[in-house]
């Protein structure tokens, strides 16, 4: 039997964990935090449930990227899924469903009445959309074909490229330039930037498309957007994205494999140019066929002797783009937030300078939420992660690893209690109404994470960058995880996963 040592029990390395054991590898994940999951596992406190961030996930439904997992897996009926939306909040108009379903284009309708001069530009806009999305299925389906079906997409993908190859190298804010006058208007389809940490002048023009799917802003849309092509869904999972890492950690036991937490890894041993096994932190050495690592990109490269560690390794790390932290506050409230937030998820933005708010935060300024913030409340798709009567609620931004005044353990009260006053603008009465405070640093985050640096969606999308590659210049030794190329987001890290399993079959024939 093939053993397959896994570094870490992130979304990623249990996914690669649930693929090997059903191909009959001997498994073992080991994990350095007390707990499974990394930052896809649950927190919990005074009957409370929250996730770690906004867990409206994308590409979870039958056919999409992580659809497709749970499908070979044969674990999609334990995944219990809702169709969802969010709210973009933004000074002096909202993005927000109607009550009654208007069509697909809903929100390029309304746009129009705030922005009238863009718009045939948005109608411009739309088209291209359209057409890019149509782009993305050919190039989903071409990955998970074989044989004459996959060139056949691959042609069909080149026809679809072609009017924007002209566009490839602009950035996102030429790229809306393009479209739109109004700069209110530019910040709309540029503000979720913030979240990835990541300036619109470094970002990939054409990832507007990508990053602006219609169904996150209304669940009735159809995902068939043509002939052709398909919007990506956006869903929450009932029960929290633990539910997630249960049925992965189940599936790898019930299947024969280990996972030990509270145990780090110290070393992987290098043999003649090939990966045999690690040395675990208390001094034991324990041998594998295949090595998969996770997690930072960095500490992954740490765990190699100087003499084993390419130089064209480190020079990948050197390079990566990372993203920063978060602050987050969870708190159990006693009342129903429903008349000031109907939806579980709302973006609130008090800024439309991106640029400079992303140069602030990466120079260890942090705006205090007084910039934005996203609320997030699971309780609305998921009465049980409150006590009854109650509701579990999240408030978090984006913020830098290390505050240029102080430090988290210092202010992390005086930070909590001036997110909670911002959000407060919004909900009124969190501070009266809460039972219960749980308060999440990034210090917390990079003791979870085993990071130097805790970057939340790990690489960031810069253009003409990319993360650590899943392939390493040593034999039988792997990459996967959020700072690897297949980038950030539980889909891209789930399917990034998948890739790399495909390429060890394909290397070991």
């Amino acid at each position: 039997m093939v053993k397959a040592i896994i570094i870490g029990s992130g979304i990623s390395g249990l996914t690669a964990g649930a693929y090997l054991v059903d191909k009959g590898y001997e498994v073992r994940i080991y994990e350095q935090f007390e707990e499974i999951g990394g930052v896809t596992g649950e927190l919990r406190q005074d009957g409370f449930i929250w996730n770690q961030g906004q867990m409206l996930v994308e590409g979870f439904s039958e056919g999409e990227q992580v659809g497709s997992i749970l499908s070979d897996l044969s674990v999609t009926r334990e995944i219990p899924l809702k169709r969802s939306d969010r709210i973009y909040s933004f000074p002096g108009f909202r993005i927000e469903k109607p009550v009654k379903y208007s069509g697909a284009k809903w929100r390029i309708e309304f746009l129009k009445t705030l922005f009238p001069e863009d718009s045939t530009g948005l109608d411009r806009y739309y088209k291209d959309y359209v057409k890019f999305m149509e782009l993305v299925t050919l190039a989903r389906k071409s990955e998970r074909s074989g044989g004459v079906a996959s060139r056949m997409y691959k042609m069909r993908m080149f026809m679809k490229l072609l009017p924007f190859l002209p566009y490839l190298k602009w950035n996102s804010q030429r790229f809306a330039e393009r479209y739109f006058k109004n700069p209110e208007l530019k910040a709309v389809f540029l503000s979720i930037l913030a979240d990835f940490v990541v300036r619109p002048s470094e970002f990939q023009g054409l990832g507007i498309f990508f990053v602006n799917p219609e169904p996150a802003f209304d669940r009735r849309i159809p995902l068939e957007l043509s002939n052709i092509g398909r919007h990506p869904s956006y869903t929450y999972i009932l029960g929290g994205c633990g539910v997630l890492v249960k049925c992965l950690e189940k599936k790898i036991l019930e299947k024969g494999g280990r996972i030990v937490t509270g145990k780090a890894v110290q070393k992987i041993n290098i043999k003649d140019g090939k990966a045999v096994g690690v040395v675990l932190d208390d001094e034991n050495t324990e041998s594998a066929d295949v090595v998969i690592g996770s997690g930072g990109a960095r500490e992954f490269v740490d765990l190699l002797d100087a003499e084993n560690s390419p130089e064209s390794l480190r020079k990948q790390v050197d390079d990566l783009p990372l993203m920063e932290s978060v602050f987050m506050v969870n708190l159990g409230v006693d009342f129903d937030p429903r008349p000031y937030q109907g939806v579980a998820t709302t973006y609130y933005y008090n800024t439309l300078d991106f640029e400079h708010g992303i140069d602030d935060i990466k120079k260890g300024k942090y705006h205090e939420g007084k910039e934005g913030f996203v609320i997030y409340i699971p309780s609305y798709h998921t009465p049980a992660m409150a006590p009854e009567g109650h509701h579990s609620l999240t408030i978090y931004t984006i913020a830098p690893n290390n505050p240029e005044n102080g430090s988290w353990a210092e202010r992390k009260e005086e930070m909590a209690e001036k997110l909670i006053i911002e959000a407060e603008k919004q909900i009124p009465g969190l501070r009266d109404h809460t039972v219960t405070k749980m308060i999440v640093t990034p210090d917390d985050f990079r003791k979870r994470t085993h990071l130097k640096h805790h970057a939340f969606g790990g690489v960031a999308p810069v253009m003409g960058k990319k993360g650590l590659s899943h392939k390493t210049p040593i034999k039988n030794l792997w990459y996967i995880g959020a700072q690897s190329e297949s980038g950030a987001g539980m889909n891209n890290a789930m399917e990034g996963a998948w890739r790399t399993i495909k390429a060890m079959e394909k290397e070991s024939r």
